[in-house]
């Protein structure tokens, strides 16, 4: 299986949004990430973690934090033609749960670990259909 039939449209936000944006759209969308895009190319991520570590808990406050200050610069990317097992070794490797998915320099999904559990016909039918 492919990672472009697991893939969903990821949400997206401006380097320049502030950290309450930033949450309003994660809690409306119920998801712990965006993808940080410039013209739709990818400049990083940030997740619920990061807002928890570098706002929350130094006591910053969200309406004046930058996404661009917290977000994780270094994403790993996968393309829509690779494997899942390539996703999972990715995610294994570099200890993360979601991989922006690239083509040509632009983003055009996001996969996730539970994405990946949930499409697992293995697992799927062992667990959660029984």
């Amino acid at each position: 299986m492919k990672v472009k039939e697991v893939m969903k449209n990821p949400k997206i936000i401006a380097p320049s949004s502030n950290i309450r944006e930033a949450a309003s759209i994660m809690n409306k969308n119920r998801i712990g990430s965006l993808i940080v895009t410039n013209e739709k190319k990818v400049i990083g991520i940030i997740t619920e973690r990061d807002i928890l570590a570098k706002v929350t808990a130094t006591n910053k406050l969200p309406s004046k934090v930058l996404v661009e200050e917290i977000m994780t610069p270094k994403v790993i990317t996968i393309s829509p033609d690779q494997y899942i097992d390539d996703a999972v070794y990715l995610m294994l490797k570099h200890k993360i749960k979601k991989l922006p998915v690239v083509e040509e320099n632009k983003l055009v999904g996001i996969i996730t670990s539970t994405d990946i559990v949930a499409n697992s016909d293995e697992i799927g039918q062992c667990y959660f259909f029984e």
